[in-house]
């Protein structure tokens, strides 16, 4: 598995698998997600094999009461290629990327329901640090999940 950071030529394959993973209303759109790759203050990275889109990951980094800190927005990857690390590797990658933005702080929303994601987060010493309601749909949650960033700790 090769991984990478998104270049503008990606867009296509990416929402492809954008369209995959997810159904309104939470997929994204697609004007949304190019503002997403295309954000200055974020990265995108890609995991292919054998030259195809496998999956992708996207964090943006913002100042929060003057420390910076950062949010994974997405991480997906095809149904085929699940349970095979790059789930995992792709959060290595987002994690270093916002460690080099100096962001001490990481945090997402997952839907309450989405026990691998959950899992996933978990391994990787995150922790809950609250729950929205409906933040997905009336009657779906969301978990509120954080992990402190330690410059140390980069891979």
């Amino acid at each position: 598995m090769l991984y990478r950071l998104y270049n503008s030529q990606d867009l296509e394959e990416l929402y492809a698998i954008e369209d995959v993973c997810f159904e309104p209303p939470e997929r994204f759109g697609r004007k949304y997600m190019g503002r997403l790759v295309g954000s200055p203050n974020g990265a995108t990275w890609i995991a292919e094999q054998d030259g195809r889109m496998v999956g992708f990951a996207i964090v943006e980094w913002a100042q929060d009461a003057g420390e910076p800190i950062a949010y994974i927005e997405t991480i997906e990857v095809l149904p085929a290629h699940r349970s095979h690390g790059a789930g995992s590797q792709l959060l290595t990658c987002i994690e270093d990327s916002a460690r080099s933005a100096n962001a001490g702080w990481i945090w997402l929303h997952v839907d309450a329901g989405n026990e691998g994601a959950i899992r996933l987060y978990e391994a990787h010493g995150y922790g809950c640090e609250g729950t929205e309601e409906n933040y997905y749909a009336p009657g779906r949650a969301a978990l509120i999940y954080a992990k402190r960033l330690d410059s140390e700790t980069a891979a």
